[in-house]
């Protein structure tokens, strides 16, 4: 197994094995933990208590982080006529109908969000195979499918993310970087799992958040009390 340098045996020596954390104390922790020389991306690992191999117990939604996420994303947006104008005025990064859909198809994926208007899903659906393994195909339930596309974008530019679950039942979502003060992570923090709480399917049986572990890009993970996590709300 890769032997970790030096930075990250320093930072992995901070936090104290066998210990969970309080969200407040992770959240700075994780911030003194970061070891790269950029700007670190802040992120969480969420394990919960549900069976993916069901449909009725997959976990899907968004949230609009009240302080970003730190990151400039790109925004696609699949749509034709007047609302292809409009998603230019409110600031889409690529825009199209068929031809972008075609430009997809051949592997120009240049973007980090992609939204679409109703009446083009029959021909977005068609990317299904390329763009939903990138967790990047447009949703009705994530509210990336939309007529109303000024405002999906001036949502994702304001923060709103969509998590959803992997096929092991964790969630994996960035809260923010690590120039971010201790509050500001905090927050997002704080609203990612109230979301995720606000998000348990009907069908999930026992403990819902397992395990919740927050981790800097390349930096040593850092174990959270579920417990104390999973009572975390919007202040």
């Amino acid at each position: 197994m890769p032997q970790h340098g030096k930075k990250y045996r320093e930072a992995a020596s901070a936090i104290e094995e066998g210990k969970f954390y309080p969200p407040a104390e992770a959240v700075t922790l994780v911030r003194q933990t970061a070891v790269t020389a950029f700007d670190s991306s802040i992120e969480a690992h969420i394990r919960l208590g549900i069976d993916p191999r069901h449909a009725d117990q997959v976990v899907r939604s968004t949230v609009t982080l009240p302080h970003g996420t730190g990151k400039t994303r790109r925004i696609a947006v699949f749509a034709t006529g007047e609302k292809l104008r409009e998603a230019i005025e409110a600031g889409a990064d690529v825009v199209g109908g068929e031809d972008l859909v075609k430009k997809v198809q051949a592997g120009e994926i240049d973007f980090d969000v992609a939204l679409a208007t109703p009446e083009v899903m029959g021909m977005v659906g068609r990317l299904g195979k390329i763009l939903g393994p990138r967790g990047l195909m447009p949703n009705p339930k994530a509210g990336t499918v939309t007529f109303d596309i000024a405002r999906a974008i001036q949502d994702v530019q304001g923060g709103r993310v969509e998590f959803r679950n992997d096929r092991t039942g964790i969630i994996h979502t960035a809260i923010g970087k690590a120039s971010f003060d201790d509050d500001k992570l905090r927050d997002n923090f704080a609203a990612l799992m109230d979301a995720i709480v606000r998000a348990k399917p009907s069908g999930a049986k026992g403990t819902y958040v397992k395990t919740v572990t927050i981790a800097a890009t390349m930096g040593p993970g850092i174990p959270v009390d579920p417990v104390q996590a999973a009572r975390l709300t919007v202040s």
